[in-house]
């Protein structure tokens, strides 16, 4: 039996880009990196991992907020070089307090905030 891992398309860096979606409502709630360590504890623990790439270091989603991601099922494209986590989200998924972080919208030449807020960052979550 093959091993899913080596079917991926890892970037030279080591990481695949893996983006979030709510797996009940279909929104996307964010983008993140993973490396093949982050994808293996995702997949042994249920919950998401992710790579810091400002960091340099592992993390799971809501380890300091609470947000946590529950993931469901995990996807990837006919290129096999990006993931989907089809997730529950607690709270939200956006540092900034948003539920999605694709919470601004392109209104003539600026950028509006579209999302909804729902919680307060302050003192739960890391600077990225």
């Amino acid at each position: 039996m093959n091993d899913p891992m080596e079917m991926l398309k890892f970037g030279t860096d080591g990481l695949i880009p893996a983006i979030a979606q709510d797996a009940s409502s279909g929104e996307v709630l964010m983008m993140a990196w993973m490396n093949r360590e982050a994808l293996e504890k995702t997949i042994e623990t249920g919950q998401a991992h992710y790579w810091s790439r400002s960091r340099k270091k592992l993390w799971r989603k809501g380890e300091t907020s609470g947000n946590v991601q529950k993931v469901r099922q995990i996807r990837t494209d006919c290129d096999k070089d990006t993931i989907l986590l089809r997730i529950d989200q607690t709270g939200g998924a956006c540092h900034l307090g948003y539920r999605s972080c694709f919470s601004w919208v392109l209104k003539k030449s600026a950028w509006a905030e579209d999302g909804t807020k729902v919680f307060e960052p302050e003192g739960r979550c890391r600077k990225k």
